[in-house]
């Protein structure tokens, strides 16, 4: 996820297209554990459902080889780098460096941002470039600072290996096609929910917040930290394309566009479990959330940031009570989630 849009953008949609348009298989009648499908598609009280796609609904033998590829290194041209060496589960399926090595020890300019209900999303990577998730996992796999390889050799790679065409066989009818990759991969991916943290189990009356947390969550959703003008919504986010005030050289939205005003615009990130993401911002440059909130409390140092961002002249108290409310969202359930390890 952490990838250079620019260059492979509209690539990545291309291949999903022809994928698209050349292998509409009928999904074949499966025997599944029914109480593992219902726990795995199973929302916490106040979230959407899963919107799983018309072409893509649910099956536990999809899942189950989306998540055996999830953490095979066979995804990258030297089979060194998988889905989960930038997305670890207990970093909220983020990653705790900058950037994330790749193959060849390469790195892009972007932080692996968490996966935690990534089923929500409405678009994909920093810019919001990518439309489906399916199209989403092609981005990784070509980028050459990430896997650094082509999903077309992925195939024939995977197709050497019984376990997994008898696995594509189940979930599919065929063997392993780009197609089967792209829909595995997401069908896991959409499965990440996160909804257990401290703050839900308070709202839920099933649990305590501290009197710091109380007093961080009164002003991050208060009129004068203005906080929740952009982390709305049970997924503290509204999804919306922005610049935060932060300048790091990154161009943003504009490498899709090459449209000036486009200029260091990024997808606002959820905040969930947001303490255990550390570094932070688009290229991971911040390493605290103590360090985040006085970028904020200054107002940013951008010209052309958004006009919500704006000096809050909190005090070191108020900052400290913020840091506090944004620990309560830490989901200890689903990073210690049976179900999502290797």
């Amino acid at each position: 996820m952490c990838n250079k849009l620019w260059t492979y953008g509209f690539i990545a949609v291309g291949i999903v297209v022809l994928i698209e348009s050349c292998a509409k298989e009928q999904l074949p009648t499966i025997e599944v554990k029914e109480d593992l499908e219902e726990t795995l598609t199973r929302v916490p009280e106040g979230f959407d459902s899963i919107a799983f796609p018309v072409d893509n609904r649910f099956s536990l033998s999809k899942w189950q080889i989306g998540k055996k590829l999830f953490y095979d290194p066979a995804l990258s041209r030297d089979f060194t780098i998988s889905c989960a060496s930038c997305h670890k589960q207990d970093l909220g399926f983020a990653d705790d460096v900058p950037v994330t090595p790749g193959v060849d020890n390469n790195t892009s300019e972007r932080n692996s941002p968490t996966l935690a209900n990534v089923a929500f999303h409405p678009y994909f990577t920093r810019e919001g470039g990518v439309p489906t998730l399916e199209m989403q996992v092609l981005v990784p796999i070509q980028e050459h600072s990430e896997m650094d390889f082509n999903i077309v050799e992925i195939c024939d790679r995977l197709n050497q290996y019984s376990e997994y065409v008898e696995m594509a066989k189940e979930a599919f009818g065929t063997e392993i096609t780009p197609l089967a990759v792209t829909r595995a991969l997401a069908t896991f991916e959409r499965t990440l929910i996160s909804g257990n943290s401290a703050y839900d189990k308070f709202l839920r009356n099933e649990g305590t917040l501290t009197t710091s947390q109380i007093r961080g969550m009164e002003l991050f959703k208060s009129d004068r930290a203005n906080c929740a003008s952009c982390h709305s919504g049970f997924n503290f986010t509204d999804y919306s394309i922005r610049n935060n005030g932060y300048e790091s050289g990154d161009i943003g939205k504009m490498r899709l566009t090459a449209d000036s005003a486009d200029y260091s615009l990024f997808k606002v990130p959820t905040l969930r479990n947001v303490a255990l993401t550390a570094p932070y911002m688009h290229d991971g440059s911040f390493s605290s959330l103590h360090q985040v909130l006085e970028h904020y409390n200054a107002g940013g140092i951008s010209d052309s940031k958004d006009p919500l961002i704006k000096p809050l002249n909190l005090n070191e108290q108020e900052i400290n009570d913020l840091v506090s409310f944004l620990e309560s969202l830490t989901d200890q359930e689903f990073i210690s989630n049976k179900n999502f390890q290797e």
